[in-house]
């Protein structure tokens, strides 16, 4: 069964496999052609002779020696071969793995030919949606919001002067393969000290002071200690901060008041516009490089003023976007939020997002069609209702698919999403081709 598997479209063996037979086929032709010559020219009943009249099976009938010694080559290959394989791969077969080798080379060579996504955000939404995509590609770029100022991001933002980790280390975990172990790794947070004594650790994750060891090594520079990371932890795909500066955002409500700072504005309601400072800081050079080689850009979901619009609110980021060959898709969330997009609807989601950055920042908005009635919803969300501008009014086509997750009504359903984009790259790949056939 493995060895049929081995042999399965995908792998990259056959060919290989045919370019060795080829070779032992030459040298097999080769070989005969010097028995030949040598047969010719030796005693056939001195000593040399005898030796090579056994060599080529002259014992044997005619009909006979070709058979054998076929079976015999035959055998030899597959034992060869197989033992070699063996031998080469026991050393990286995974102790904890249920799926064998040949499953796992498979996976990594089919994942290695997926699309190449870019997905812009942060906060559980972010995580959610790179959960699912990262079954379909390994050619996935997630470009995190760095504007988190609450929590064990905000201390160690406070006092090592780097950028909040909190979101890179929950998309990481979320792109790692072994992702229940990792994310419980990652995700470890310090207790207090028996006592409640003051503790250094308390309250910190791992995977942030992970992150910010990795920065301290590299000299300080914080997109170097990220893409460590990344590196030693052997993500499928990458998590990139959008820059290297730390960013506040800050907020304006409708009455005029001003409010600063994440953790404050995500429980804001009445918001009419949101900006960053510093305003002119340089984005990643790796996420502005994703961008321009990205087939597929995703927006979302997530909080959108606190986790989607920061990234967006960058001159660069966004400039990058709008040039973007690749189609540009805003997956809406399935429920609003308490605090920043309390009473939303899908067309009030979608002005925000544009009023912020440009009309022609998006070309495609996919939203839930199916409400779950669970009492699991949190107080004060509620499905967001499908009102859509009238017809004529907007140029963004409209994509409505059930992907929300009927367990967690609140937030969209990792596999459902991912296929949902992956269909919808799809659709758009057929339409150009379709109209660059009738083009020419």
């Amino acid at each position: 069964m493995n060895l049929r598997r081995w042999l399965a479209p995908g792998i990259g063996v056959k060919r290989w496999l045919v370019v060795l037979f080829a070779g032992l086929l030459l040298l097999s032709l080769a070989f005969a052609h010097f028995l030949r010559q040598a047969s010719r020219d030796l005693d056939p009943g001195g000593f040399p002779g005898a030796i090579i009249d056994g060599l080529t099976l002259q014992f044997l009938p005619l009909a006979l020696r070709g058979l054998v010694a076929g079976l015999a080559g035959a055998a030899l290959v597959i034992v060869g071969a197989y033992r070699t394989v063996r031998a080469l791969m026991d050393p990286f077969q995974r102790t904890d793995a249920d799926r064998p080798l040949v499953e796992l080379i498979y996976q990594k060579r089919f994942l290695a030919r997926g699309p190449r996504i870019v997905a812009i955000g942060g906060g559980t939404g972010l995580n959610i949606l790179l959960r699912g995509l990262k079954e379909h590609t390994s050619n996935l770029t997630a470009i995190v919001t760095v504007a988190d100022d609450g929590g064990s991001s905000g201390v160690l933002r406070s006092g090592l002067g780097i950028p909040p980790v909190g979101d890179i280390r929950n998309c990481i975990a979320a792109l790692a393969d072994a992702e229940p172990l990792m994310s419980e790794v990652l995700q470890y947070r310090f207790p207090d000290a028996p006592g409640g004594e003051a503790q250094g650790l308390a309250g910190h994750a791992l995977g942030n002071l992970l992150i910010a060891a990795m920065t301290a090594v590299e000299g300080g520079d914080f997109e170097d200690g990220v893409r460590q990371v990344n590196r030693i932890l052997a993500v499928r795909g990458r998590v990139l901060p959008v820059t290297g500066t730390p960013l506040t955002l800050h907020a304006r409500r409708t009455d005029g008041s001003i409010v600063d700072g994440q953790s404050l504005i995500m429980r804001t309601t009445e918001i009419d516009r949101v900006w960053l400072s510093p305003s002119d800081v340089d984005a990643s050079e790796d996420a502005l490089a994703a961008i321009a080689e990205a087939e597929l850009i995703v927006l979302g979901p997530g909080s959108l003023y606190t986790s989607l619009l920061p990234s967006l609110l960058i001159p660069t980021i966004r400039h990058a976007i709008l040039v973007a060959s690749a189609p540009r898709v805003f997956v809406c969330n399935v429920s609003t939020q308490p605090g920043e997009t309390a009473g939303f609807d899908l067309a009030a989601h979608v002005d925000a997002l544009t009023a912020h950055t440009a009309p022609e920042l998006i070309d495609i908005v996919l939203a839930n069609n199916r409400v779950v009635n669970e009492a699991r919803t949190p107080s004060g969300a509620e499905p967001v209702t499908l009102r859509w501008p009238s017809a004529g009014a907007t140029t963004y086509r409209l994509i409505l698919e059930d992907v929300v997750d009927a367990a967690n009504p609140h937030h969209h359903d990792p596999a459902r999403l991912a296929d949902s984009l992956v269909r919808t790259l799809e659709r758009h790949r057929g339409r150009r081709h379709r109209a660059i056939g009738r083009s020419a």
